[in-house]
């Protein structure tokens, strides 16, 4: 028997909150020190665009505090911060100024669909399933089976991007579909919604990502539309697993 899904309590990722939670993990107030963990937050934040955290990834690289010390990386987060209003930040690129800023291999955050390649989707694939609780692997049979690592594909019903991105979906979870990170966090924050809802039946929630949730209601399963069911029946014989363990609620 299916419980279906209720939307009373899904939505975006809050980036204050994010950076909030992950400084409570940098300092150990949240009873633990986790800096792992304090750098995936940070770098989720700033994929939405906060400045605060974008200067707590260079000051974290900058000391080399849970991630290896690099100056570069760090100036590179200092000059992020400070194109976004961060006085803190812009001392330090001022101190740095000698030095050629580099791209973090951890946070691979790129405002440019060109630059956005599979390893990157991997890279954010793994870093949003470790925080929310969804399988990457899956993530990943998913974006290669809505837009075969395109980040700019556009379907004839105008689902855009990485995850192919309905416009009211995009609004549902609070991101910008044509921003190729947000994307894959809207897209990452359905799979987490719908594998709640559907208790881990990989199947249903597949069916209810491609056709709707509605219509996965009206037939109490798998809907029989061919493009569905061949759409399932694809991303299952990549992925490999009808079931997956239920994601917990999010709590940021």
């Amino acid at each position: 028997m299916v419980s279906w899904p209720s939307r009373s309590q899904e939505g975006g990722l809050p980036a204050a909150r994010l950076r909030q939670a992950a400084h409570s993990f940098e300092l150990g107030t949240a009873g633990r020190q986790d800096l792992g963990r304090a750098y995936r937050l940070y770098c989720l934040a700033a994929a939405l665009h906060d400045r605060r955290a974008m200067f707590r990834l260079g000051w974290l690289r900058f000391n080399g505090r849970g991630v290896k010390r690099n100056p570069r990386i760090a100036l590179g987060w200092f000059r992020r911060a400070a194109r976004h209003g961060d006085g803190y930040a812009l001392r330090m690129v001022r101190r740095l100024r000698g030095l050629r800023p580099a791209a973090d291999p951890g946070c691979p955050l790129t405002r440019d669909p060109g630059r956005f390649d599979s390893r990157r989707v991997v890279a954010w694939a793994k870093l949003l399933g470790t925080e929310l609780g969804v399988d990457p692997r899956l993530v990943v049979a998913v974006v290669k089976a809505e837009s075969d690592f395109n980040p700019t594909a556009l379907s004839p019903k105008l689902a855009y991007g990485l995850m192919q991105l309905m416009p009211e979906t995009a609004r549902r979870f609070g991101v910008n579909r044509f921003d190729p990170v947000e994307n894959l966090i809207g897209g990452a924050l359905y799979l987490h919604w719908l594998l709640r809802h559907f208790k881990g039946d990989v199947g249903l929630a597949l069916a209810a990502y491609n056709a709707g949730e509605a219509a996965v209601r009206q037939h109490r399963g798998i809907p029989p539309y061919r493009e569905t069911r061949r759409y399932v029946r694809k991303i299952l014989a990549d992925y490999r697993r009808r079931r997956h363990a239920i994601p917990r609620p999010l709590r940021f």
